[in-house]
């Protein structure tokens, strides 16, 4: 029976900072308390320098398996996941075949099953034509219903007003939305393109191309329909001040049907990156001005936005360097997003303890996760360890996306992640990785 046990650990958990030990035992949190002695256990860790924070919960990634493997794939996009802090992941049906019937979203579970260092979870895709398939799906083992109400990577475009209907009206788990309106972006497309016919142009054009108003339409569209119908909803990477207004902030979390996401790099980068990182920080919904990125902290602040998330989407570097009309859109992120936001309490934008809210917390509530996002008892032991002021910098050498490259290379980051566990694993430890065990399938709570 395998016992590790954390001596001394300064434990951040719900809303809370103080120095505990933690005894794990056969995956999962045996006991928390002041002192734990005169226990048999096979490895004990001096954590009494290190934050020990609940494992992060990425509700949104990209790891391109199946069809898009060159890319990346389950297990180089898990490994980096671990790496990062991340112990759970949901990933999103834009795939070659996208994820449109219970076979193919079987298929994507057998492969994480045997690939996966991290858990996790699939959407099953929602598309014009297959409301039969997405009913089948089962809400305690499938994190929820994915449907593009615009067109991203992997043209998944659900644009049919009866079947967004259908899909609001019968679907009786949690949909969540990619929320950019097709028309706007397709006009918007035309125009620059008219207007700039035969002459280079940049990734600043991007945020005038999807913008804020696309952005709007579309996420209160989602919103109506959800109200409508009395849908669990969670819309995804918001990136404007102008959505914000259509979110509650006042019901607690538990209590909200509609839910909101915001990803790091809408925290992070603003327009005025372009000029330095062009098509390598171009994503949809795009990066916007100055403004928008304000209203976003300020959101996290007042809980109008509840879940911090990485849309974690990586492509090659040839790909990332076509002309901007060609390049796709998508940032790799997974293994740097804990440590950003770490940077940022550093900054003052926002608490330790609202970091662990967000990126752990708050996406188990919001899925209804089983047992896990929590440092409790009887809880799973999916835990992170990041040593206190032990500098981290990203460069190639260290980045383990299969794309090998990120837009924060160079950065310098005040902690560093220094052990994952996954299940009671200790998965990840100063750049070594126990590759024998995998992560689990999740599982969430029933209605």
């Amino acid at each position: 029976m395998k016992k590790i046990l954390l001596k001394n650990a300064h434990i951040i958990n719900e809303g809370k900072q103080y120095y505990a030990d933690v005894l794990i035992k056969s995956g999962f949190i045996e006991k928390i308390a002041p002192q734990i002695s005169n226990e048999v256990v096979s490895l004990e860790i001096d954590a009494s320098k290190h934050y020990l924070l609940p494992g992060v919960i990425d509700d949104q990634v990209h790891f391109r398996q199946p069809g898009l493997t060159y890319k990346a794939n389950i297990y180089t996009e898990s490994k980096a996941a671990v790496a990062g802090g991340v112990t759970s992941f949901m990933e999103m049906p834009n795939t070659n075949p996208p994820t449109l019937s219970q076979k193919l979203l079987q298929e994507k579970y057998d492969a994480a099953q045997v690939t996966s260092l991290a858990n996790f979870s699939f959407y099953m895709g929602a598309s014009n034509d297959n409301l039969e398939e997405v009913l089948r799906t089962d809400p305690t083992s499938v994190c929820g219903i994915k449907a593009f109400l615009g067109s991203s990577t992997g043209n998944m475009l659900l644009d049919n007003d009866t079947s967004l209907e259908k899909l609001f009206s019968t679907c009786p788990m949690l949909i969540a939305v990619h929320c950019e309106d097709e028309q706007t972006i397709r006009d918007n497309t035309a125009h620059f393109k008219q207007q700039y016919q035969d002459k280079e142009v940049t990734a600043a054009l991007h945020p005038l191309i999807r913008t804020e108003e696309a952005c709007f339409l579309s996420s209160s569209k989602a919103v109506a329909l959800a109200q409508k119908h009395g849908t669990r909803l969670h819309v995804l990477h918001i990136s404007t001040a102008k959505e914000l207004a259509l979110f509650n902030h006042t019901l607690p979390l538990a209590q909200k049907k509609i839910t909101a996401e915001v990803c790091v790099h809408h925290l992070w980068f603003s327009a005025d990156d372009y000029e330095n990182w062009g098509n390598f920080i171009k994503c949809n919904p795009a990066i916007k001005e100055t403004n928008n990125r304000k209203a976003l902290w300020n959101a996290l602040q007042n809980n109008t936005l509840d879940v911090i998330a990485t849309d974690h989407a990586p492509h090659t570097l040839s790909e990332k360097q076509q002309s901007y009309f060609d390049a796709p859109s998508g940032i790799p992120l997974v293994q740097h997003s804990l440590l950003m936001m770490l940077e940022a309490v550093n900054k003052g934008l926002i608490s330790i303890e609202q970091v662990v809210q967000k990126m752990a917390h708050a996406p188990a509530t919001a899925f209804k996760v089983a047992r896990r996002g929590y440092i409790k008892e009887g809880f799973y032991a999916d835990l992170v360890l990041v040593a206190k002021n032990k500098p981290y910098t990203v460069d190639k050498k260290n980045i383990l996306y299969k794309c090998k490259w990120s837009p924060l290379e160079g950065t310098i980051f005040a902690h560093s992640i220094s052990h994952t566990f996954v299940n009671g694993n200790l998965v990840f430890y100063k750049g070594n990785f126990d590759e024998s065990v995998n992560g689990h399938r999740m599982r969430f709570l029933a209605d």
